[in-house]
């Protein structure tokens, strides 16, 4: 389709009439891919048409890698039912979904992408991939406690009578920041797992934030705010994904 102005768009689309069309772009309640409309600009199918949160046009699959500085109270999930889900509070023009979870007690970095084949590859627990945190407990962090955090801790949860998880948690790196403040890298991803090793050797999380995950780190993005990965950042994240799973993950041209 060659590109028409955007009233007539969305009056051909049957989603108002020119009028009123206008008067929605003018009340700045129209976006084109992501950027708030102005009058008389021409849109083409390829373009993310949005009015108001309603997609009118899913435009070409750009594809879409996210890093989210989340706040607490925010839940990694796409029900839409659930009030404070990751969708809305990101509120992103194209169909997006998060890499895995950070639970809503929690804060920091979670990715989010449209690329199903990525976020696989990150996701898969064969790869050892690097999750940073920095935590926060409720007394003083001993060198018992690192010996044993750095070791492996077994962690169980029964629910019911029912045996949910029961495990070792995989050696990991840990290094103490303060009086009751630590660092701890992981490559597994074991539901709350911080908070199941800290509560299984006496301590109780206070504070958990993610700061990194693989290459991809939260530094310098305020807390609730998001920012687009891309160039060598992007590239070099594609690099380690496929150094490590040995198979050759396709970079777009255009990101």
């Amino acid at each position: 389709m060659e590109e028409i102005r955007l009233n007539k768009y969305l009056s051909e689309k049957g989603i108002c009439s020119r009028r009123e069309a206008d008067r929605l772009i003018q009340e700045g309640r129209v976006t084109v891919d992501g950027q708030t409309a102005v009058m008389g600009m021409k849109v083409g199918e390829d373009q993310v048409i949005c009015v108001g949160k309603k997609q009118i046009s899913q435009g070409t699959a750009r594809t879409v890698l996210l890093a989210v500085n989340k706040p607490v109270g925010v839940v990694c999930t796409t029900d839409r039912r659930e009030r404070r889900n990751i969708v809305d509070f990101v509120g992103y023009p194209q169909r997006i979904y998060p890499v895995g979870r950070l639970d809503k007690d929690s804060e920091g970095l979670i990715l989010m992408t449209n690329q199903g084949d990525l976020a696989n590859q990150i996701l898969k627990a064969s790869h050892h991939h690097e999750k940073e945190y920095l935590v926060t407990v409720n007394k003083p962090v001993t060198e018992g406690f690192l010996r044993q955090m750095q070791a492996g801790v077994h962690i169980k949860k029964e629910e019911k009578g029912q045996v949910l998880l029961d495990a070792v948690t995989r050696p990991c790196q840990v290094e103490r920041l303060g009086k009751q403040r630590f660092r701890i890298i992981l490559t597994q991803g074991l539901n709350r797992q911080i908070r199941r090793m800290c509560q299984a050797l006496g301590y109780q999380v206070e504070k958990l934030q993610r700061v990194r995950v693989v290459n991809i780190e939260i530094r310098g993005l305020p807390l609730g705010h998001f920012r687009e990965v891309s160039g060598e950042e992007y590239r070099e994240l594609l690099r380690i994904l496929g150094a490590q799973s040995g198979a050759d993950i396709n970079v777009e041209e255009d990101f």
